[in-house]
C-alpha cells in the first residue's frame, strides 16, 4: 500500500525523496508527491500517476530544502487525482503531512473542523490530520519547545484507525515529527542526517542502522538527533539496530525485472532459511523457541493464519504438521478469522505468516488470539516488523528483500521454514522420527534441485507463448499438490490478468467440469506417488473434453498422454511444493511478458497490505 519516505540533513532533500519513492514503487500506488521546506515556506509537488512524473513538474529542479517528506498513494478515500494525492496541508499552510493507513472516524473529525471554520479541498481521510494539528497548535497557550509535539500527540489521540505519519512545520524548519500506529515506519540513522521510510529497502543504500518504532511512539527528528517519546510524551530510550540486508539485493542486478531475479534467487533464499537450524545428525534447533514436549502434547489445535500467498504456504504447512506431529491444524484466512469467533484458548498455538510483517488483517488476528490466551508465533521475512513485535515468539525466513509485488522466493522460504518447524515439533514430541530423518536429508539437497528445476525456463517460455491470449486457465492437484495449484493460479491472476481457478482434481467432476471445453488449458501438478494414478484419471476427464494439458511432475508418467510435460527432480512429497511451483512462477512471468504488462507492479495490487 502507500509508501512513505522522509529526509532531514544537509543535502538537497528532493532527489533523496524521489529516489526513495522509486524504490517503493513495488508497494503499489496511483499518485506521488513530495513536500520540502523552502526558505521557511512549505513547497508541495505532487501529481497523479508514476513517480517519474514528478521530474516534469515546473520548479522541482529549483528545490533547495534539506528537510522533506514524500509519499506514494494507493487510493482508499477518493479517486486517484492530484487533489487527493499526498502530501496534504492545513488551511494556513503551516503543516504538511503524509499518511499511510486509514482514519476510520475522519467524517466526524471533518465535520468538527468544518464547524471551526476549516475548509477541505480533497476527498481523503488524510486531510483532517494537518488541520487537526493546526487546531491544537493554535489553541495551545503554552509556547514552549514541546508545543508542536503536543499538537501532534493531541491530534493522534483523536484519530481512530491506522496511521504512519511524517509531519513538517514551516515554523519549525529544523525538525520533523514522525509517529506510527498499526502501519510500518522506520528511521535510518546517518551521519548528520536521518532517513525515514515505510520500508527498509527504500533507504538501505544510505544506512544500515535503524530505529524500529512501536505503536504511538513519537519522534522529534533533527539533523543530528532523534528524540523519542511515549504516548504520554515521556522521554524514552531507543536503541539502534543494524540490518544485515545487502543493499545490492534490492537492485535488479542485470535481470529485466525484479520478479525474474527473485525467482532465480530461490536456491540462495532456501539455503539462508535453512541456515544452521537443521543438520542430518542432530536435532533441529530454534534458539527463539522454548516449546516443551508437555506444551506441544497439551495443544488441542494449531492455527496457521495468513493472507494470499502466505496462506497457501500455510496450507502446505498444515499437511506437514498434521502428518509428522499428529496435532490438528487449521489454516485460516486472516481477514475472516477474527470475525467468526474462532475457538481459541491457552491450549491453542496460533502461527501467523506474513512476508512483510505488516499485513493489517494478520496483525488484527494476532491481537485477537493473544487476547484469548493463545500462544502466538510470527513467521516473517522482516526483522523488527510489527507482527514480530506483537507475537510471543518470532522466527524468520531469510529470503532478503522481495521487491516484486507477486511473491516468489518469500513463498518458497515460508514453506521451507514451516517444514523445519514441523520437524522441530516432531522431534520435540519424539514422533515420526524415521520420516523426519529422510525429510532432513531431502531438505539439505533442495537448493541444488531448485537450480536444476529452473533450467526448464525455455520450455516454459515456449508454452507461455501458446497460451498468453487465453481468457481462462484451470489448475488441478491432489493432496499437497492442490496447495500448489492454488498458488500457481493466484500468480497467473496477479500478473497476467488471466482468469484462472484451481480445484482439487477429484472435485472437478462435481461441478467445475462444466466449464471445460475444446481448447481450454488445464495445468496439473503431480508429485505424490500415492495420488498419481487418481490424478491421471482426472486429467483424462478433461482431455476427452478437448482441453490441452500441461503437467508438472516428478513421477514416472507416460508423456505421450499429455500435450506438455515439465519434469522436476524427485524429492520428499512434503517439500515438493518448493520445486513444483517454480515452473509455474516462470509461466506466470512469461505470460505477463508476452502480454506486455508490468510484471513487478501489477494493477490494483500492493506488496504490503497495511489496511483491512
Amino acid at each position: 500500500m502507500c509508501g512513505i519516505v522522509g529526509y532531514i540533513g544537509t543535502k538537497k532533500a528532493s532527489p533523496i525523496l524521489i529516489n526513495g519513492l522509486l524504490r517503493l514503487e513495488y508497494r503499489g500506488y496511483d499518485s506521488a508527491g513530495i513536500s520540502t521546506i523552502e526558505k521557511n515556506e512549505i513547497s508541495i509537488m505532487k501529481n497523479k500517476g508514476r513517480v517519474k512524473n514528478l521530474y516534469n513538474l515546473p520548479g522541482i529542479d529549483d528545490l533547495e530544502g534539506t528537510i522533506g517528506i514524500a509519499h506514494t498513494r494507493w487510493a482508499t478515500h477518493g479517486k486517484p487525482s492530484k487533489e487527493n494525492s499526498h502530501p496534504h496541508m492545513d488551511n494556513s499552510k503551516t503543516f504538511s503531512v503524509v499518511h499511510n493507513g486509514i482514519i476510520e472516524n475522519y467524517n466526524e473529525l471533518r465535520e468538527f473542523l468544518q464547524n471551526k471554520g476549516y475548509t477541505f479541498y480533497s476527498q481523503t481521510d488524510t486531510e483532517v490530520i494537518p488541520n487537526l494539528i493546526h487546531y491544537y497548535y493554535t489553541n495551545d497557550s503554552k509556547n514552549d519547545s514541546l508545543k508542536l509535539l503536543r499538537a501532534v500527540k493531541n491530534a493522534c489521540t483523536d484519530l481512530k484507525g491506522s496511521f504512519a505519519l511524517e509531519i513538517i512545520c514551516r515554523e519549525s524548519p529544523d525538525n520533523m515529527i514522525v509517529v506510527r500506529k498499526d502501519s510500518p515506519l522506520v528511521i535510518g540513522k546517518g551521519d548528520g542526517e536521518n532517513y525515514i521510510s515505510s520500508d527498509i529497502p527504500a533507504i538501505l543504500s544510505f544506512t544500515r542502522e535503524f530505529y524500529l518504532l512501536n505503536d504511538l511512539e513519537f519522534v522529534v527528528l533533527s539533523r543530528n538527533d532523534a528524540k523519542f517519546y511515549d504516548k504520554n510524551l515521556n522521554p524514552i530510550d531507543k536503541k539502534v539496530q543494524t540490518i544485515e540486508w545487502n543493499a545490492a539485493s534490492a537492485e535488479k542486478d542485470g535481470f529485466d525485472d525484479y520478479m525474474l531475479k527473485e525467482i532465480y534467487e530461490q536456491p540462495s533464499a532456501i539455503r539462508e532459511t535453512i541456515g544452521a537450524k537443521l543438520n542430518e545428525g542432530s536435532k533441529c534447533e530454534f534458539e527463539e523457541l522454548n516449546f516443551s514436549k508437555e506444551y506441544l502434547k497439551g495443544l488441542n489445535k494449531i492455527y496457521l493464519i495468513a493472507c494470499g500467498t502466505a496462506m497457501h504456504a500455510g496450507l502446505a504447512g498444515k499437511v506437514m504438521i498434521e502428518h509428522l506431529c499428529k496435532i490438528p491444524t487449521e489454516v485460516d484466512i486472516a481477514s475472516e478469522f477474527r470475525y467468526r469467533n474462532p475457538l481459541i484458548d491457552d491450549k491453542t498455538l496460533c502461527i501467523f505468516i506474513s512476508q512483510s510483517g505488516e499485513t493489517a488483517d494478520t496483525i488484527a488476528a494476532l491481537k485477537l488470539s493473544k487476547a484469548n490466551g493463545a500462544k502466538t508465533l510470527a513467521i516473517s521475512n522482516v526483522i523488527g516488523s510489527s507482527i514480530t513485535r506483537e507475537a510471543d515468539y518470532s522466527i524468520y525466513t531469510h529470503a532478503g528483500p522481495e521487491i516484486a509485488v507477486a511473491s516468489t522466493k518469500a513463498y518458497t522460504s515460508q514453506v521451507m521454514l514451516l517444514a523445519i518447524l514441523a520437524i522441530y515439533f516432531a522431534e520435540t514430541l519424539e514422533l515420526s522420527l524415521n520420516e523426519v530423518t529422510d525429510l532432513k536429508k531431502d531438505i539439505l539437497e533442495l537448493p541444488k534441485k531448485i537450480d536444476e528445476t529452473l533450467k526448464c525456463s525455455d520450455k516454459i517460455k515456449s508454452f507461455a507463448n501458446k497460451i498468453y491470449q487465453e481468457k481462462d486457465v484451470f489448475f488441478l492437484g491432489r493432496g499437497i499438490d492442490e496447495t500448489v495449484a492454488r498458488e500457481a493460479s493466484l500468480k497467473l491472476k496477479e500478473i497476467s490478468y488471466i482468469h484462472s481457478d484451481s480445484y482439487p482434481a477429484g472435485e472437478l467432476k462435481h461441478g467445475p467440469i462444466a466449464l471445460i471445453e475444446n481448447g481450454i488449458t488445464v495445468i496439473s501438478i503431480m508429485t505424490d506417488p500415492k495420488l498419481v494414478e487418481k490424478t491421471v484419471s482426472n486429467i483424462q476427464e478433461v482431455i476427452t473434453r478437448g482441453a490441452k494439458t500441461l503437467v508438472v511432475t516428478n513421477q514416472d508418467v507416460d508423456d505421450n498422454m499429455f500435450d506438455y510435460v515439465i519434469h522436476i527432480p524427485k524429492t520428499n512429497t512434503f517439500i515438493s511444493p518448493i520445486l513444483s511451483i517454480l515452473p509455474l512462477q516462470l509461466l506466470s512471468y512469461y505470460v505477463s511478458k508476452e502480454k506486455g504488462l508490468d510484471v513487478d507492479k501489477p494493477r490494483n495490487l500492493a506488496k504490503s497490505v497495511t489496511v483491512e
